[in-house]
């Protein structure tokens, strides 16, 4: 098959018109990933190339759709694929623009002999997607796979990645509270859902903020993109607690205030996430006294739990 001289295809272009161009090169699909190494991407080539033509999805967004301006999860940007076109190589790798929304519809109209998906580059768990129906109704093999060469360089990257620092100190009013605790939960690297949590003593009308925490991944943060996701690898459904790459918030606060000899008496916890049933049957047994929460989850398993224990439970909805 003849080399396409044009290596670089924009989805707004291919929509409405013929897909024959993308079609006719029987290629392997990298869906748009978030950042790789050069040295990751190098890996992929070295693999996949050899088995056919590669199409590398570019994003136009910078970052995971719904999981903006964190830089744990910033879209790739740059390749190298100009050098290895120029090299001598049997095969090509070609590059398709889009907007993440318009992932779907690629997969349903374009023709990829195999789909290479790099986990951490999308929000929510991959199998509850419209993308993961469309593959297997059509189906088109695929692989998740880690965007790190090594488990090094997945460390590495969490160690050098700069967060944005949160308050350790100060007087909030309720919203604030739970905006605090909607930014803490932007430090978890669990892109299935981030929870973040913000611990308050009441002061008049207002919190004094005595700690905040998130759903961390364990052992260290980029393990489930290394390794993959264990809600993914098991087809867990999203309030399935089998299967879990994270300490919960709540958990992660109370281990918190046992290290910090935080008192708990009295206080309120702010988070933008009810409560799991596990998490809700051990927070009946703490001292803290009052629960703000944003979303529901598990029927309101916990509201229950925790008022039948004594505690106070409100929900504000943004």
């Amino acid at each position: 098959m003849a080399k396409i001289a044009n290596y670089d295809f924009d989805w707004a272009e291919l929509a409405f018109g013929s897909k024959k161009p993308i079609n006719t090169l029987q290629a392997i699909f990298i869906a748009a990933p978030r950042e790789l190494s050069a040295k990751r991407f190098a890996q992929l080539v070295k693999t996949y190339l050899p088995q056919g033509n590669i199409v590398l999805g570019l994003a136009k967004e910078d970052y995971v759709l719904g999981l903006e301006d964190q830089p744990q999860f910033k879209m790739l940007s740059a390749t190298i694929v100009d050098k290895i076109n120029h090299s001598n190589t049997k095969h090509n790798i070609y590059t398709l623009s889009y907007f993440q929304r318009d992932t779907r519809y690629i997969l349903e109209k374009l023709d990829f002999k195999r789909v290479l998906l790099i986990n951490g580059s999308w929000k929510q768990l991959f199998h509850t997607l419209p993308q993961y129906y469309v593959l297997t109704t059509r189906r088109i093999p695929y692989d998740m796979l880690s965007p790190f060469a090594s488990e090094e360089e997945a460390r590495e990257f969490e160690a050098k990645t700069s967060l944005p620092k949160l308050p350790t100190n100060g007087t909030f009013t309720t919203e604030e509270m739970l905006e605090l605790a909607q930014k803490a939960s932007t430090h978890s690297y669990d892109y299935g859902f981030q929870t973040g949590v913000t611990l308050g003593r009441r002061k008049g009308n207002t919190y004094e903020l005595l700690a905040s925490t998130f759903n961390k991944v364990v052992p260290f943060q980029t393990y489930a993109m290394h390794c993959g996701a264990s809600r993914e690898q098991n087809f867990s459904p999203m309030h399935d607690l089998n299967h879990y790459d994270t300490i919960h918030a709540e958990i992660a606060l109370i281990i918190k205030a046992q290290k910090e000899e935080i008192d708990l008496r009295g206080t309120t916890l702010f988070i933008n996430l009810l409560p799991c049933p596990t998490c809700a049957r051990m927070l009946t047994q703490t001292d803290i006294a009052e629960f703000v929460y944003r979303e529901d989850h598990s029927e309101g398993y916990a509201i229950k739990m925790l008022e039948l224990a004594g505690k106070k439970v409100t929900r504000i909805v943004q």
